[in-house]
Order: C-alpha cells, then sequence, then structure tokens
C-alpha cells in the first residue's frame, strides 16, 4: 500500500479498476479511464472482499486430522460432509510440509498432483498456476496437467492441420482486416457478447462493443449458427440458424458438398497450400462410404432444411467469408471434428490468408480474440524444469484419481495413470470445470491428502482436508495485462489482507524453506524484487519494438502504462498464402493438412486423419432422447467469470429463489406445465440438479441453456437420492473425452430431462462458511 493514497489502480479478469479506501475498508471502484466499456462485474468487489464466504482463517478438516494428521490411514470418505477444525498457520504449514516430505519420500513425486487449473486471480507475479508449478519444481516435481478446459481439444488437434493452435490461441486474424475487408462472417456457436468482459490475465480495454457497431454499419452479414439466438448482439442484425446441438460438423460436410458440386472449389489454393484434399473429397462426394455429404443428407441430422443449406453455400461463393466457431463447439464428444471441418471449407473456399477471411475459432470467447496485434511482451515468474513430466490432459482429473495404473491414449500416446496419494489444488476450481461433479466428488474420496488454497470457500476447499486461506488481488501488490491487450496495469495492494489470508507466494516460500529447498523457489527475493523483474523484463522486449516505457518508479505511481496500437491489420497465414515454400506451416508436409497421414496413423476410428461425421452418443437423433428429450446446452454465465464471485450480489440477482436459471422455450414448458419462475428438477442418469425456469424464445424447441457458475451443493431429495441443490449443471455432464487425440472436456454432449420439483426445498448454504468443530 502506498502511504497516504486513497485510490488505488489494481486489475481483474474482467478488466481494470481503481480501488476507493476509507479508513482501510474497500468501499467502491470505478472503471479504468481509458476502458469504452467497463464491466459490471469489477463493482462485486467491494462486497466480495469481505464476503461471508471468505476463508478466514487455516482449517483442517476434522476426518484427516483424526486419521491421516496421527498416523493412521485414510478411511476413503468423508470429503464434503465433516467439519472442520481452525488451526494456526505454523500447524497448517508443519501439516502439509509433513505430508508433502512424507509422499514424495515413500511414494515418489509422481504420487503429488499439482493441480492448478482455473483463471485464478489476474497478475503476473502471483499467477497461481506458475506459482505451484515452480514450488513443485523446487521440491522435485509432480503429475501435472496439460491443455485447458476452454479449447484442450483443439490445442491437439490443430497442430496437424496448421503446424500450431494460432488459430485458436491467437493471434488470429484481427477485426480492423474483418471490418475492411469481411463480406459474410459465419460464427458456429454464435460470438457472444457476455464472454467479451473476460480476459486472461486482465484486460485494459473493452473494445468489442466498437467493432461491432461499426462491422454492422459496413454491411458484414453475419450468421448464427446456434441452437441459442442469444449467442449474437442484436446489434450486428445476425441470421439466426437453428441447429440441433452436435450436428455442426453434418451442417459443414453439406456446405463443402455444394461448393464442390457446383464445381467452386479453388484447386489453384488447395494445390498449392494444401494436401489430403483428394481423401477428403471422396468421403464428402460419398465414394467411400456410399454416402453423399448432400444437403437432404444433412437435413435429416442437424434440423435445417436442405434449401437453406444449399442457398447458404451458394451465398459464400465468391465472397471473402471468416468461418469462425466458439470455443464452446469442440467442447463435445466428437469435438475436433467441426474445427477440422470448418478448415476444410475453409481451403475449398480459398480464404486462408486473405485479409478479413479464413477461418479462426474463439471470436467472442474472450475479450481479446480478434483485437490488435499488440503482443504485451509479458510473463510471471520463470518456471522450474521438473525431472517427472508426466502430465494428464486437464478433463481426465476424475479418471487418474479413480483408476491408477490404467492406460489412457492421448495424441498418439500412451500414459499410465499414476497412484496419486496428494493433491494439492491452488488457483482453480475443478468442481466447477469438471464434469460429472458426482464422479468426481467420490474420486475426490481416494488421495490420502488434499491441501488447497483459497480466498473464498469454493467447492474444492469444501472436499479439502487442510485449506490455507489465500489473498485476493487487492490484498498483494502485482502487474497484470495480456499479451492480446495493450495495457499494462499496476495493481496495488489495495487494503490488508481480511482475516489471516496470506499471498499464495508467501505460503509456498514457507513451505519451501521447511522441505529445504527455499533458495530455489524465492531466490531470497521479496514481492518488489520480482515486480521490478517481471518490469524489466516486459521494458527490454518493448525498447526492442522501439518504444521506450517510463522506469519502474514512474509506471507505479501511475498505475499503467499503454503500449502503441499496430500501425497495420494482421491477417493469419497471410505471409504463408503469398509464399508457401518460404513461409512453410510446422506439418509433416510444410502445407494445410486437410488428410493427416500422423494423425491416421494413430489408428482413432472415431478421429481419423481427416474431418468426418461421427454421430454423438448423445443428440436430439439418438435413441436416449426418447427418455432424456432435451439437449442441455452448458454455457458461461452472463454475471460472473465460471463459478467466480458466485456469493455476489450481481450473481445472486439472476438466480430464482436461490438457484440458477434455466432458459427454455415456450413449447418444451408448455408441454411439462412449466411457467416462469418453477423450480425444476433437471436429471439423467448420471445426476439431478435444482433450477429456476426462465421461459424465452431465444432457445430453439428440445434444447435448454443451463449457465455454468453455480457452487456445488450436494444434498439429497426426499427419497434419499443424491441431488445438486443450487443449480449446477455439471452433475449431468459426461464425463468423458472428446477422442482419444484430443481428450478434451464433453460437457456439450448432454441429453437430460427437466420437471416440476415437488419436494421441499432446502436452503442454499454452500454460499457461506462449512461447519466448523472446536480442536
Amino acid at each position: 500500500m502506498s502511504a497516504g493514497r486513497s485510490v488505488f489502480p489494481n486489475l481483474s479478469h474482467w478488466g481494470a479498476f481503481d480501488a476507493h479506501v476509507e479508513n482501510g475498508r474497500l468501499v467502491k471502484v470505478t472503471p479504468f479511464a481509458e476502458d469504452p466499456n467497463p464491466s459490471k462485474l469489477i463493482e462485486s468487489w467491494p462486497e466480495m472482499l469481505y464476503a461471508g464466504n471468505r476463508i478466514g482463517h487455516p482449517a483442517i478438516r476434522r476426518g484427516w486430522l483424526d486419521t491421516v494428521g496421527n498416523g493412521k490411514p485414510h478411511p476413503g470418505h468423508g470429503r464434503g460432509s465433516e467439519a472442520f477444525v481452525r488451526v494456526p498457520w505454523d500447524e497448517a504449514l508443519g501439516y502439509v510440509a509433513a505430508e508433502l516430505e512424507r509422499v514424495r519420500t515413500n511414494h515418489g513425486n509422481a504420487s503429488i498432483f499439482g493441480g492448478s487449473y482455473g483463471w485464478s486471480s489476474a497478475g503476473r507475479m502471483h499467477h497461481t498456476r506458475t506459482l505451484v508449478h515452480r514450488f513443485m519444481g523446487a521440491i522435485g516435481g509432480c503429475t501435472g496437467q496439460v491443455t485447458n478446459y476452454s479449447y484442450g481439444a483443439a490445442m491437439r488437434l490443430l497442430p496437424h492441420i496448421f503446424g500450431d493452435d494460432r488459430t485458436v490461441a491467437g493471434p488470429v486474424t484481427d477485426w480492423w482486416a474483418i471490418l475492411e475487408h469481411c463480406e459474410e462472417f459465419l460464427a458456429f456457436g454464435g460470438i457472444a457478447s457476455k464472454n467479451w468482459q473476460i480476459q486472461s490475465g486482465g484486460a485494459g480495454l473493452h473494445p468489442f462493443d466498437e467493432f461491432m457497431a461499426e462491422a454492422a454499419r459496413r454491411g458484414i452479414r453475419f450468421t448464427n449458427i446456434s441452437p441459442l439466438r442469444s449467442d449474437t448482439e442484436a446489434v450486428i442484425n445476425a441470421d439466426w440458424l437453428p441447429i440441433r446441438p452436435g450436428t455442426d460438423m453434418a451442417l459443414i460436410l453439406a456446405l463443402a458438398h455444394v461448393v464442390h458440386a457446383s464445381g467452386k472449389t479453388d484447386m489453384a489454393f488447395i494445390d498449392r497450400c494444401c494436401v489430403g484434399f483428394d481423401r477428403f473429397e471422396a468421403y464428402l462426394m460419398g465414394r467411400t462410404d456410399g454416402v453423399a455429404k448432400t444437403p437432404q443428407w444433412a437435413a435429416e441430422i442437424t434440423g435445417i432444411p436442405a434449401a437453406t443449406i444449399t442457398d447458404l453455400a451458394n451465398r459464400l461463393i465468391g465472397k471473402r467469408v471468416m468461418l469462425s466457431a466458439a470455443w464452446s463447439l469442440q467442447r463435445a464428444e466428437h469435438g475436433e471434428q467441426p474445427y477440422w471441418g470448418l478448415a476444410t471449407l475453409a481451403a475449398m473456399l480459398g480464404q486462408i490468408g486473405l485479409p478479413g477471411a479464413g477461418v479462426a475459432y474463439g471470436y467472442g470467447s474472450m475479450n481479446g480474440m480478434g483485437n490488435p496485434l499488440y503482443e504485451m511482451p509479458i510473463s510471471g515468474m520463470p518456471s522450474i524444469p521438473q525431472p517427472n513430466d508426466l502430465k494428464i490432459p486437464v478433463a481426465r482429473v476424475s479418471d487418474m484419481l479413480m483408476s491408477p495404473g490404467e492406460e489412457v491414449e492421448f495424441d498418439g500416446r500412451r500414459m499410465t495413470y499414476p497412484d496419486i496419494k496428494l493433491v494439492y489444488w491452488a488457483g482453480g476450481n475443478p468442481f466447477h470445470h469438471q464434469m460429472d461433479l458426482f464422479r468426481l466428488r467420490e474420486a475426490f474420496q481416494k488421495p490420502e491428502t488434499i491441501v488447497v488454497h483459497e480466498p473464498f470457500w469454493t467447492a474444492t476447499a469444501h472436499h479439502a482436508d487442510i485449506v490455507l486461506p489465500a489473498t485476493t488481488t487487492l490484498e498483494r501488490n502485482d502487474i497484470g495485462g495480456s499479451s492480446r491487450d495493450p495495457v499494462l496495469r499496476a495493481m496495488h495492494k489495495v487494503v490488508e489482507p481480511v482475516g489471516e489470508a496470506r499471498d499464495d507466494f508467501r505460503i509456498f516460500s514457507d513451505l519451501a524453506d521447511r522441505l529445504g529447498n527455499g533458495e530455489a523457489f524465492h531466490q531470497n527475493r521479496s514481492e518488489m524484487d520480482w515486480l521490478r523483474s517481471i518490469y524489466k523484463k516486459f521494458s527490454i522486449g518493448m525498447a526492442a519494438r522501439g518504444f521506450n516505457p517510463p522506469d519502474f518508479e514512474t509506471f507505479w505511481e501511475a498505475g499503467y502504462v499503454r503500449i502503441p496500437d499496430p500501425e497495420q491489420s494482421f491477417t493469419l497465414f497471410s505471409d504463408f498464402r503469398h509464399d508457401p515454400t518460404a513461409h512453410p506451416l510446422a506439418t509433416p508436409s510444410g502445407k494445410i493438412e486437410l488428410f493427416s497421414q500422423t494423425v491416421a496413423d494413430f489408428g482413432y476410428d472415431e478421429c481419423p486423419g481427416m474431418a468426418v461425421w461421427r454421430e454423438p452418443s448423445e443428440w436430439l437423433g439418438a435413441g436416449l432422447a426418447s427418455r432424456f428429450p432435451l439437449h442441455m446446452i452448458s454455457n458461461q454465465p452472463p454475471d460472473k467469470l465460471h463459478g467466480q464471485m458466485d456469493a455476489s450480489a450481481i450473481s445472486r440477482a439472476s438466480k430464482i429463489n436461490g438457484r440458477s436459471a434455466l432458459y427454455i422455450s415456450a413449447t418444451d414448458a408448455q408441454a411439462r406445465g412449466l411457467s416462469d419462475g418453477d423450480i425444476v428438477r433437471v436429471f439423467n442418469d448420471r445426476g439431478a440438479c435444482l433450477a429456476g425456469v426462465c421461459i424465452s424464445d431465444a432457445v430453439m424447441p428440445g434444447v435448454i441453456c443451463f449457465p455454468t457458475g453455480a457452487t456445488f451443493e450436494p444434498i439429497t431429495d426426499g427419497e434419499g437420492r443424491p441431488l445438486e441443490n443450487h443449480g449446477n449443471p455439471n452433475v449431468l455432464t459426461r464425463d468423458i473425452g472428446t477422442s482419444r487425440l484430443g481428450q478434451g472436456p464433453s460437457a456439450q454432449t448432454c441429453l437430460v430431462e427437466v420437471e416440476l420439483y415437488t419436494g421441499v426445498l432446502e436452503p442454499v448454504r454452500v454460499l457461506g462458511q462449512p461447519r466448523f468443530e472446536s480442536a
């Protein structure tokens, strides 16, 4: 904290702001003055900093203290239901250090799982995932995670097509180029404005509203291909093409069939820049399987009339076209296929590498996608190489905990799940991200010890053994920013830590010292020493580009520095298109691989070496739909980031009788005798949860929209069956990988039924404190 100051600069994933302090207490926040469209989510901070679910002191689960804490075997139950005991910091850290030492000595470091998936807090020095990996590296390593829940399948697929994953991770063709050149923008899964609020690492600016307004002014034609009309904003007046969830690949194939059958495939581009089209073309036209992928064929699958499909395809021919897909599209069984299909269609249209055209995945999935090419050179603390390099796909955590010794196939490799004895989780909440949460709850009973750092009593904290209270970004100093944004923000410590909270760097430093690895972790540097080092790296990087930032003291006092805008727009693959020989891709052929021999040689029937239609196990055309006739879309919530700030007034205001809202068409509501505001039971064979009904004309019949984000609260109903009380749809989603290639999450492949709930409504208690007992 700066002496004499009452307004402090800070940053969160939903935007930059100034924090106003009176008498040592945060009283309000105001948006960063340069942000044209600040998110209202920043207004939650004064409430949430002192919220009733803050973790005020170290706590240990009673059952763990009585067993493992006393040298007895773990009984395999009790997590998530037993009371906690308050303990002093020294005692808590002593237990954690002793457990880490016991497990790494008796079982090896591979038996420690360093879990830190999640957005944690903004800020580069206190980036929790980095700190977890650095700490684990300092003490000899751990089993970790690769890919992510957002676009994990694409991270493994796209390098086989394009040589890297820039088409999903960025930088993608920017909005400047789209505004100048694009005529047709096809948005599979939409470009939802609710996601524009969020930027990993923090956003200084929110420019998407201006981009969309300008796109509308210039007459770019948008088509929203989604079960949800709300997946695009009214300002762009998008055509809405409702499609059965999980059938996008069939539509893409039919569009490709019309283009090719009409003789409009750009064979000059195909021959010069791609390989494998002959294999795909034989499949497309039906010579390999006897089924031509015509609009008539696709109409039966997608629910879109054949004439509509034909008209859409013909509209694309000869136009400057951007083909886009939301990240959510690949979070489904066979989720790799529509991404591969769009890459193939874009190549057939000859659009890849043209300004404002081509293919990209994620416009509208996060604030920075499509921003000008800032490439802010900002990074955090360096990692420490780990001798044990076993990393599982991030969404396979339940499988790993429940099936040690089992082999899993992943992107051409086989790995064996380790026998995890200790889970160390900081900076994430698997009870938000993971599918089939009742299964995850069972899996969390398996390890001997689970340690969690958290500012709030999340569901993950409720299922831990040792809980260490962590600070928020407002209770420590940091530097924040994103490579996609032009603003680097000083993040001043605003107030003293609430309760006994400590920052993660301090916690890990103390533990590393106790384990004899302190210097390797903290290098005897203070918080401000590390911040100066981070800023110096940024300054050197910008100076190499001809921009000299102010010195650290000037930056820290000013609260931010803004780097210059690029001088020109950016088009992905433009150099490659201009000269594929001089600028080859990092694929085996150096070209776009519409057929990948590498992937084909993996032998995965569900994900062969090219884009194909594979029927998912759960969709509206499946036999299971006779029992569960509604397809559930569990998208991101508009009122929070994932589950963060779930206890805030903004989040609570969108709930119905304390439960998450479920959006359903009037047709489906009427068929079930439902009205606005009813509490319903949403169920399938995996579980059941409660939700509040909101009838909407933005949801196609046969589909419900049930946003994620409600803190998981398991109870039992009047018949003794498991029931999630708060409205978390991930008790219903299926815990399978997208394919053996990507092993991404498949949450969007999910059939359910909805019925009026007639049981007794239990109060929602999970947004407060757990039960405590005396020591």
